[in-house]
């Protein structure tokens, strides 16, 4: 399979400007390590720290759900579930709209402090309001983050009533001010990312020099960001997602070790670039737990899959079949062994069989 071409930021200005929006959007994905700034890191959050933010204020009780089993119910009351998306327009300062390029469900158990993260593929065919069948990341362009949010309540059978948006601009100076991470690199990914260290450069002005294949390689953020763009190995685009999350994860670790002053530094520097439904008491009431904070497992959804063309709406990420797969992430999210679909989980899994032919 061919790689893509080399792309060099200093002898073509005009070209990397043109290049910059395409490349950027690529970008988008891994800054929702905020997660670490804002929920996961009990940093001194003030009310100026707060007004730097977009918000997006979500009535709870105007989010819609589907009609839960008690037992679903229950299970979830033990976890603080939240909606992370990735958008790809920041250039306009628009949080309200946009494909989410990334969705990520976070569920915080709040009785260990585990925290579990499931992708959400971004070509997932599912109901994104009123049996319109599209890609998942459709729903916050179609509706932004309230109707994304609906879209996996309604899809998943969850009860999530609060989000974080972000889109790139720091996550490299995030990952510097960090001291940078430490990745496992093997010889198929290393020349994809060296292209990508490349491109990126161009993009934020960095002067990152190339990797070697390795274990336990130390990479800067311009080097951590090219890793987690790689899609052209073995398991493309779910394997990309998976690189995401080693991404969040690894920062993580790195965030729960630094002294209030860098942590305070990358707040100041990523805040900005986001949107949140929190409010600063909700925030502050998930950020006293964090002494207990760790990081669980991670996954993809759908767990059971088949990729394939319905109708001209193109190439879809088709779950086999939702009903069952939705099964297996109660189990993930919330070790809810005796799980049952919603009726409404159950129609949606038979109009996508019957819609694809899987």
């Amino acid at each position: 399979m061919a790689r893509e071409p080399r792309h060099d930021g200093g002898r073509n200005r005009k070209k990397t400007t043109r290049r910059k929006r395409k490349q950027k959007r690529k970008l988008i994905f891994l800054t929702i390590v905020i997660l670490l700034a804002l929920i996961l890191i009990p940093v001194a959050f003030s009310w100026s720290k707060y007004q730097k933010m977009g918000k997006v204020m979500i009535k709870d009780k105007d989010v819609k759900m589907n009609n839960l089993e008690p037992e679903t119910k229950e299970a979830m009351k033990g976890y603080e579930s939240i909606a992370l998306f990735g958008l790809d327009n920041r250039s306009s300062g628009d949080f309200e709209s946009g494909n989410s390029d990334t969705i990520i469900v976070a569920s915080i158990n709040k009785k260990t402090g585990e925290i579990k993260m499931a992708s959400v593929y971004r070509d997932t065919y599912l109901d994104i309001e009123d049996n319109k069948f599209r890609k998942a990341n459709a729903a916050y362009a179609n509706g932004g983050p309230k109707q994304a949010i609906e879209m996996l309540n309604k899809n998943l059978d969850l009860d999530i009533t609060d989000y974080v948006s972000v889109d790139f601009s720091s996550l490299v100076d995030a990952i510097d001010l960090l001291g940078g991470i430490e990745l496992d690199i093997t010889s198929d990914e290393v020349g994809y990312m060296n292209d990508y260290i490349d491109a990126t450069n161009a993009i934020t002005g960095h002067s990152s020099g190339h990797v070697a294949a390795g274990d336990g390689v130390h990479v800067d953020g311009v080097q951590a960001t090219s890793y987690a763009r790689i899609r052209y190995t073995a398991g493309w685009d779910y394997k990309r997602t998976e690189r995401q999350r080693t991404i969040i994860t690894k920062m993580f670790e790195k965030a729960k070790q630094c002294d209030i002053l860098t942590l305070n530094k990358m707040l100041d520097e990523i805040l900005p670039q986001i949107s949140t439904s929190l409010s600063p008491t909700e925030l502050l009431g998930l950020a006293s737990g964090a002494a207990k904070y760790h990081m669980g497992e991670n996954t993809g959804f759908p767990f059971d899959k088949e990729s394939g063309s319905v109708g001209n709406q193109g190439d879809m990420v088709i779950p086999l079949d939702l009903e069952n797969n939705v099964i297996q992430l109660h189990q993930f999210l919330y070790a809810n062994e005796t799980y049952v679909p919603s009726q409404t989980v159950k129609d949606l899994s038979a109009t996508i069989h019957a819609n694809t032919g899987y």
